[in-house]
């Protein structure tokens, strides 16, 4: 049997060991038989999916307000808390949010600023951290689970943002175990770091869609994770917008819209397109392109960001929609993504003023020069009988996650080449802290392809059967994670730590 094949069937008759009983608080066991839901919550009554309003207008994430005094300086507090929602109409959420909010405050920033954030974890009986996705942050600022914040403790955040940093970045929790639970429970926010000169024209705006999506039982509360959420990552029943099902966005005909998507999902894959409007991409994770690349769609792997420049050139609606993506699913009940309507634009038949050009050029980006060091992590999963049950993994190299070991000494400042190899039955998006990395060619079934444009990146995809080649340098000493950025895959192994040294 293909071990595709061999790991479903494993599943649906799994005795999970205390580990993965710990991961997946399964004490009944209730979700197991035949998994024909596939994570999906069906309601007490065996119900769809909780409606949620639809179509109110796209409201703008609230800002996280600077307390400091004088330029140069962003000082701010984030506080972790339990909290209430309302997603239904008619029914409250427990939820965990940012300063009483989920999605949490946007964070607005210029490179060049000192950051300064107080962070208090009023999370019960929980640990957590901050980690700034993608930010170039030094190693003991960086939220890894190796530096966990206590239930009721406080902590300062600090670090500066260099020049030539302007970019989408986000931040979420990263404790060791109970990073999937806190984000998909609501703790997320963008963290938008400006450039002092900006080549986007100002009056295409620049609106952040984040990007979560949502799983709500018939009482309005969120189930815990199953069995599948735990092989296949969690994929809710809802895909929201700035906390929104399907929001709307007027504008006039001609406009164009600069618009920075966030993918903060655990674990789904956003394959997307605008139907009757065109989209430019103009940046990436680490910020702006060298030049725009027109397209007709894009692929965000969770964790992944792009910018694009949308052009409202026909009267009429505009819809941000899904199209289906084969990532790879474990045992029955694969999601159906094709076809949601993420938001729509309501394009109206008045003429926008005349707007400026993009400019054929945005910014330079510099090339690696030739690696000195060459790096090989290969990515499985594991599924084996053990003496209290069957217990499964996803591993890198061969090896689930240890917080005791170091997985890769590295030294600041050497150009070094990653080969991320994927042999497992699903896609995998990889993720490194501390840096950005240039990915420089994938390779599959033998054939090899270069990316469409250069790019930074601090997270890239990982097809099943695909080997992708990227070039990195970490500027900073100290412990850095890397690892699957679908988080319960994190949780159950796929992460490894590098040590950097001065």
């Amino acid at each position: 049997m293909h071990r595709r094949g061999f790991l479903a069937a494993s599943l649906a008759t799994v005795l999970a060991s205390p580990r993965a009983l710990a991961q997946m608080k399964m004490d009944d066991m209730s979700n197991m038989p035949g998994m024909d839901h596939a994570g999906h919550d069906m309601g007490a009554m065996g119900q769809g999916p909780v409606a949620l309003p639809q179509n109110q207008p796209l409201r703008e994430l609230p800002l996280l307000a600077n307390e400091a005094a004088g330029p140069g300086l962003f000082k701010a507090r984030l506080t972790a808390e339990s909290a209430t929602a309302r997603f239904a109409a008619d029914r409250d959420t427990p939820i965990l949010a940012y300063n009483g909010i989920s999605p949490g405050p946007l964070i607005e920033t210029q490179e060049g600023d000192r950051v300064e954030i107080t962070f208090s974890n009023r999370i019960e009986g929980e640990p957590s951290t901050i980690h700034w996705h993608g930010m170039p942050v030094p190693a003991d600022q960086d939220g890894n689970p190796m530096d966990p914040v206590a239930a009721g403790a406080d902590r300062v955040y600090a670090f500066e943002l260099p020049e030539g940093s302007a970019g989408s970045y986000w931040y979420h929790p990263h404790p060791h175990g109970r990073t999937a639970e806190q984000v998909y429970r609501g703790l997320a926010g963008a963290f938008l770091v400006k450039a002092k000169a900006d080549p986007i024209p100002a009056a295409y705006g620049d609106t952040t869609l984040f990007l979560t999506d949502l799983r709500l039982a018939a009482d309005g509360s969120m189930p815990e994770n199953t069995m599948t959420d735990m092989m296949n990552g969690r994929v809710g029943d809802q895909v929201l917008v700035n906390g929104q099902k399907n929001p709307r966005l007027a504008v006039a005909m001609g406009t164009k819209r600069r618009l920075r998507l966030y993918n903060a999902t655990n674990a789904r894959f956003l394959r997307l397109a605008f139907v009757n409007a065109a989209m430019t991409v103009i940046g990436s994770d680490g910020g702006l392109l060298e030049a725009p690349v027109a397209t007709d769609e894009i692929l965000l792997s969770p964790a992944e960001r792009v910018e694009l420049v949308v052009a409202f050139d026909k009267p009429g609606t505009a819809i941000l929609t899904t199209l289906d993506y084969d990532r790879g699913w474990m045992g029955p009940g694969r999601p159906e993504d094709k076809g949601l309507a993420l938001l729509t634009a309501d394009v109206s038949d008045t003429q926008a003023e005349p707007m400026p050009p993009l400019p054929e050029r945005l910014r330079p980006i510099a090339r690696f020069g030739q690696p000195t060091v060459s790096r090989r992590l290969v990515f499985t999963e594991t599924m084996a009988m053990k003496p209290t049950g069957m217990e499964m993994g996803f591993l890198i190299n061969g090896m689930a996650f240890d917080m005791g070991r170091v997985d890769i000494v590295a030294r600041a400042g050497d150009t070094e080449l990653w080969e991320i190899v994927n042999q497992a039955d699903m896609d995998h998006p990889f993720h490194l802290h501390g840096t950005q990395f240039q990915l420089i060619e994938r390779e599959r079934d033998g054939k090899v392809s270069k990316p469409p444009y250069l790019a930074w990146k601090d997270t890239v995809n990982v097809a099943r059967g695909e080997t992708v080649r990227l070039v990195t340098r970490q500027e900073r000493p100290g412990t850095r994670m890397y690892h699957c950025h679908i988080l319960e895959h994190e949780q159950l192994g796929m992460m490894g730590v590098v040590d950097v040294q001065a």
